[in-house]
């Protein structure tokens, strides 16, 4: 193998090792066609490459969010800074503005790039010594303003089309959507950078968003919560799926042994034909009581929006939520479910979830669902409560939760918290925990695992 070989081969494993690690299912049979495919396309053509290796590796469409930085980070567009027939070193701030903007009109991709590593290399260097020197997009866009150029571009793109082009709103559309490809690529060209003074491993592992499945509930702002929605259907189907692949098996029931002996005598002793008591399953009923204050509400209102749309697969489900009182909220997530984005909205607005403060108070909330909900709960019924116990120093009321785990099938509680941060503060987790089953739910991943191994059948 010559050394040319051996980097590029070194380059795509470290490129199948990061996508793993973030959570890219890749197989040895797919690394092998994703070399083959390499080996077919060359690299004279990095974007030709790209879509090689992209149609080998990947499974679904959410994974090219973190394959495209992850590609440019172990097959950059180049090395070091810009050349100097790129630009003359630092440039003029109003100047670099002018020809991004001329750019921008003209939708010059390749050559916004090429202002992308201008800008990064004049605007975007932080540090003094040769030790702590890096490059930062934020410090770069923060001064370069793209956005600010809206209004310049498209008159512009206007004067050079006759005033025949775009419809007004479409036209700054366009223009926005080419300001984001921008602001794409001064990313991309900081890390790149910084991978190249720290390592291509590390900045791939702490600098990539993850996909919508993986994203911390706790920390996802409002468009990843936006892109988390859009899961909810193909989440649900393939939870569906599970669930009745789970009941087929339960129907089949156990052996029953001593049906099975008696009947292998006319086998000479021999269980050929084993015997199986069969079972009548019964739908089972599911209530959700879901703590929607603050940070976790994002949680929550996912977490709502799944099981809704997993409805059929329970003979009942009721939807309680809480601040510091509690409400029914079944009737607002099924007539809601055509807009998954204002289901927040529309419970605060429906619901009545807290009383003189507005603070999360989880014992007031068991108390006052115990006395008006409390026929919710059956023998039948499986209990998920939803939130991260934080009590705000009020009463844990642990009476009701353990008066709840008395008459339910099942109680099993959900905490978007990590696991070291239970007992922590007003944290009443691991008082909680020792009543009913808590487990750690941070991300879509894991609530859909979650999710099929606890539902019932």
């Amino acid at each position: 193998m010559t050394a040319a070989a051996g980097g590029a081969a070194a380059r795509l494993t470290g490129l199948v090792a990061a996508l793993r690690g973030h959570g890219v299912r890749i197989g040895t049979g797919e690394t092998v066609d994703a070399a083959r495919a390499a080996e077919a396309l060359g690299f004279a053509d990095r974007e030709l490459l790209r879509e090689g290796l992209a149609a080998t590796l990947l499974h679904t469409a959410d994974q090219r969010r973190v394959f495209d930085p992850v590609f440019d980070l172990y097959f950059p567009r180049a090395v070091g800074g810009p050349e100097k027939g790129d630009g003359d070193g630092p440039a003029d701030r109003d100047e670099l503005r002018d020809r991004i903007a001329a750019a921008l009109a003209a939708g010059d991709v390749a050559l916004l790039e090429r202002l992308a590593a201008e800008a990064v290399e004049g605007f975007g260097g932080y540090g003094g010594s040769s030790g702590s020197d890096g490059w930062s997009a934020h410090q770069t866009l923060d001064r370069l303003r793209p956005q600010t150029l809206l209004a310049r571009v498209r008159d512009t793109m206007r004067a050079g089309d006759g005033g025949s082009g775009f419809a007004g709103r479409l036209l700054d559309d366009e223009i926005r959507r080419r300001i984001e490809v921008f602001r794409g690529q001064v990313a991309a060209e900081a890390r790149r950078r910084v991978a190249e003074r720290r390592g291509r491993d590390e900045i791939a592992r702490r600098a990539v968003a993850p996909t919508a499945d993986r994203i911390d509930f706790l920390y996802a702002g409002q468009d990843r919560l936006a892109e988390l929605r859009r899961t909810v259907r193909p989440l649900a189907r393939k939870l569906a799926t599970r669930l009745a692949a789970r009941r087929r098996r339960a129907a089949r029931g156990s052996i029953d042994l001593r049906r099975t002996l008696r009947g292998s005598l006319s086998t000479g002793g021999v269980p050929i034909r084993p015997v199986l008591r069969r079972r009548r399953p019964v739908r089972p009923e599911l209530v959700l009581l879901c703590d929607v204050s603050g940070s976790v509400s994002g949680f929550s209102d996912f977490t709502m929006l799944l099981v809704q749309a997993l409805h059929d697969q329970f003979s009942k489900v009721r939807v309680f939520a809480f601040v510091n009182r509690v409400d029914e909220v079944t009737g607002l997530l099924e007539r809601g479910a055509a807009d998954p984005g204002g289901l927040g909205a529309r419970i605060r607005a429906g619901a009545t979830l807290t009383g003189w403060h507005g603070s999360s108070d989880y014992g007031a909330a068991l108390g006052e669902f115990t006395e008006r909900y409390g026929d919710a709960v059956g023998p039948r019924t499986t209990v998920f409560v939803l939130g991260d116990a934080r009590t705000n120093m009020a009463d844990p009321n642990l009476a009701a939760l353990r008066w709840i785990a008395g008459r339910a099938r099942r109680v099993y509680w959900l905490n978007p918290e990590p696991r070291t941060q239970w007992g922590t503060g007003d944290s009443a987790a691991a008082d909680y925990a020792g009543l009913v089953a808590m487990h750690e739910c941070r991300t879509a991943h894991q609530l859909g695992g979650l999710i099929s191994r606890l539902l019932p059948v």
